[in-house]
């Protein structure tokens, strides 16, 4: 590897998995369609066993309104994942969308696919 996250190293107990999500993932800001995927991968956190979170969905640009988002400076770091960058929705909420463009290589699944923040959009998955 060329690029391993520190963070599974550190913590061998920690645990993120994808794989491909057996639903529809459907973004709406104020009823509007952001983003609408059959094609989004799930993600799931668990530390010694326990959830450390709800399912998280990374959906591919080619299925979300790019035209509809605003990249900003906002940046964040994951030990596990890498750097995020962030996007706002245009006349929305800030930084509600973020993205691992070069994340470490047990990430490499999630490259350069979108998540959004649920306490800033409305997510459906059926």
């Amino acid at each position: 590897m060329s690029n391993p996250a520190p963070g599974f190293k550190k913590y061998p107990n920690h645990q993120v998995s994808t794989r491909p999500a057996p639903v529809r993932v459907r973004v709406k800001y104020k009823d509007e369609v952001i983003a609408d995927s059959t094609s989004a991968l799930e993600m799931h956190e668990t530390h010694e066993g326990s959830v450390l979170g709800p399912v998280v969905y990374y959906v591919p640009r080619k299925d979300v309104r790019m035209e509809r988002l605003a990249r900003t400076d906002h940046r964040s770091h994951c030990p596990f994942k890498g750097d995020a960058s962030y996007y706002s929705i245009a006349n929305g909420p800030e930084n509600a969308v973020w993205s691992y463009e070069q994340p470490y290589d047990e990430m490499t699944a999630i490259k350069g696919l979108l998540a959004f923040y649920p306490d800033k959009v409305e997510i459906s998955a059926t």
